[in-house]
């Protein structure tokens, strides 16, 4: 199963489309691009491998595999880029701004329930990362 993130670049923030076979699953926020710099960019764009990962802070979530240079990037739920992410993917049900967004947790959980229920079969959950 193919993800792919289609962003939108702004100074404040990086908004974008995450989609599965062309079907529209939720918006998503992150940093600006700011070079791939640990915890103030979003990743660079490319394809990336997902995983289920579990942490006290996020419970269980969606680790997006070997960033180049960097560790840790997520899926997890945050309304506003600039103040929740440190290099993640926050997805959200409506775009409110650049790097904005409304009612994260409700978009998040349809994500996991996509990608989880495909891991759950042996599929290879990949993310498509582009602008």
């Amino acid at each position: 199963m193919v993800l792919v993130l289609s962003r939108t670049y702004f100074p404040e923030g990086t908004n974008g489309k995450l989609a599965c076979n062309g079907q529209f699953i939720c918006c998503t926020i992150e940093l600006p691009w700011r070079e791939n710099r640990k915890r103030v960019s979003c990743i660079p764009e490319g394809y990336y491998l997902l995983r289920k990962r579990y942490s006290q802070k996020f419970q269980w979530h969606i680790e997006v595999v070997a960033v180049k240079k960097r560790s840790s990037i997520l899926f997890h739920p945050a309304n506003n880029a600039l103040m929740e992410l440190n290099g993640c993917i926050a997805p959200v049900t409506q775009l409110s701004g650049a790097g904005l967004g409304l009612q994260s947790r409700q978009a998040f959980a349809k994500v996991k329930n996509v990608v989880y229920e495909a891991l759950k079969q042996s599929a290879i959950v990949s993310l498509i990362v582009q602008s």
